[in-house]
């Protein structure tokens, strides 16, 4: 299926490695330019490498989304290398999940203020594209209890609902909005890998409760992702869809 991306200009925040790293990827292998950045230049220099490789223009820097001016300083820069930005897809997470003041702190500079300065920044270079849409990355921990008191749960949670109010706003301006939220996904290097290896047991627990028997791929949720930045959803906003093999056991209405 084409989905209509060749030559649309993407953004990706976090989209060095694993799920950002495979959105990144579908969106060259559609024909989209894309630009990516994350907080390891040398990831970020060898994902763009590979991009420019899928015969598309792609460009990154080194870039901590809890840095506001560094922020949208790239944000800029690359939507102008680019040529414009109809695409934009944040990202990051601090992962949090500690129940510290500290690591609290950390998850609202960076999965609430991180995305919502990604979205600010890039606003005027959307607003310019005939076919503007976000999808921002969340979780299905946004939706049910999972892991215990945590800032990643609550505060996904949160950016689950402002995206859903942005999607009302934009909608006038032909911007599109909406999220993907994994479930347990797997990959090297990944948080579950790392469980995989260092508690095996809390891996063998989460594996346990997906009704598929098995955990998702980064490829599996980059390709609902673009399917949702890609005018083949051109009447989808709002939404919230999960990828999680019905691992949520919660009804949605």
């Amino acid at each position: 299926m084409d989905l209509g991306l060749k030559g649309k200009k993407a953004m990706v925040t976090g989209g060095s490695r694993g799920i950002g790293r495979a959105i990144a990827n579908r969106l060259a292998m559609e024909g989209a330019d894309v630009a990516i950045c994350a907080r390891n230049g040398n990831e970020v220099a060898e994902a763009v490498a590979a991009l420019q490789g899928m015969g598309v223009q792609a460009t990154g820097s080194a870039v901590d989304v809890s840095d506001s001016p560094a922020l949208k300083a790239w944000i800029n820069s690359a939507a102008n290398e680019l040529g414009g930005l109809d695409i934009l897809v944040p990202n990051v997470s601090a992962m949090a999940s500690v129940d510290t003041d500290e690591a609290w702190q950390t998850a609202f500079e960076i999965d609430i203020m991180g995305t919502i300065h990604t979205v600010q920044a890039a606003l005027p270079h959307l607003e310019k594209s005939e076919a503007g849409a976000i999808v921002t990355i969340n979780s299905v921990a946004a939706l049910q209890y999972f892991g215990g008191v945590r800032p990643y749960n609550t505060l996904k949670a949160a950016l689950v609902n402002h995206m859903s109010n942005l999607a009302h706003e934009l909608a006038p301006k032909g911007i599109r909005v909406n999220s993907v939220s994994p479930g347990t996904i797997y990959f090297k290097g990944g948080v579950w890998h790392t469980r995989e290896v260092e508690t095996p047991e809390i891996y063998k627990g989460a594996l346990g409760l997906n009704p598929m028997g098995r955990m998702g791929t980064p490829e599996e949720v980059a390709n609902a992702t673009v399917f949702l930045c890609s005018p083949m959803a051109s009447f989808i906003s709002g939404t919230n869809l999960l990828v999680d093999g019905a691992l949520t056991p919660s009804v949605q209405y």
